[in-house]
């Protein structure tokens, strides 16, 4: 009798523990849709492209725009309703679609399709190992965000050195960096589910809306610097 509701308390945790991933998955997918269709729409119109080429105090705005989204979720999501959060991470994921326009400016479309493919692959298979490990992956997880710190100095050190040999480290580096971060965060989210608990749906909806926004982040990172690497427009 014991061992068959012990089954059932596994079986009901396993069965909403799928269905928050699913959630997970659906709403990055979504995200990524957003951002695909505002970047190709401003990227392939010369009026709104050359506006955004023209107009470096409109990036600067979009950017800070940005910053602040996702400091505003990641910060406030306690805070908020999972409503909230949703309405920010699609409005996020617009905003930065618009800033991504820049790909179809300085990338063919044939090399933007296979960036692509290349970071879907990559970007599955580890999402796929970081929620079904056993390893713990916590300590890897610092050591990748200690690496992304470093990454962000080397990149801006670069944006004045401008060296292209350095550049392709940078890239090769951010891949590594952004594919661990991908297992790391797969896991992180189901860890953050089952201490949770599946109780309170307000919660779980927020886990899945957080977990989404972070995998979100690593796909599109984890895409430009594969896209660094395939190579610019001739």
């Amino acid at each position: 009798m014991y061992e068959d509701n012990n089954s059932y308390v596994t079986g009901r945790v396993s069965s909403a523990l799928s269905a928050c991933l699913a959630n997970v998955y659906w709403w990055m997918t979504f995200a990524l849709l957003i951002s695909g269709v505002a970047a190709w729409a401003v990227g392939t119109s010369p009026e709104l492209s050359r506006k955004l080429v023209t107009s470096p105090g409109l990036c600067i705005v979009l950017f800070l725009v940005e910053i602040g989204l996702v400091l505003w979720i990641s910060a406030g999501i306690n805070k908020m309703s999972a409503s909230t959060a949703t309405a920010l991470f699609i409005a996020y994921s617009l905003v930065n679609g618009v800033t991504l326009s820049f790909i179809f400016i300085a990338y063919t479309q044939t090399v933007i399709a296979s960036a692509f493919a290349v970071t879907a692959g990559t970007f599955a298979a580890m999402a796929i190992y970081g929620s079904v490990t056993k390893t713990d992956l916590t300590k890897f997880g610092n050591l990748f965000l200690m690496a992304l710190i470093g990454l962000v100095i080397a990149s801006v050190v670069n944006m004045f050195w401008m060296n292209n040999t350095f550049n392709l480290i940078i890239s090769y580096v951010g891949v590594l960096v952004f594919v661990g971060l991908t297992a790391y965060d797969a896991q992180k989210i189901k860890m953050m589910f089952l201490e949770a608990g599946m109780e309170n749906s307000e919660t779980v909806r927020k886990i899945a809306i957080l977990g989404a926004l972070s995998l979100y982040l690593d796909f599109i990172n984890l895409f430009l610097f594969i896209l660094r690497i395939f190579g610019r427009r001739d």
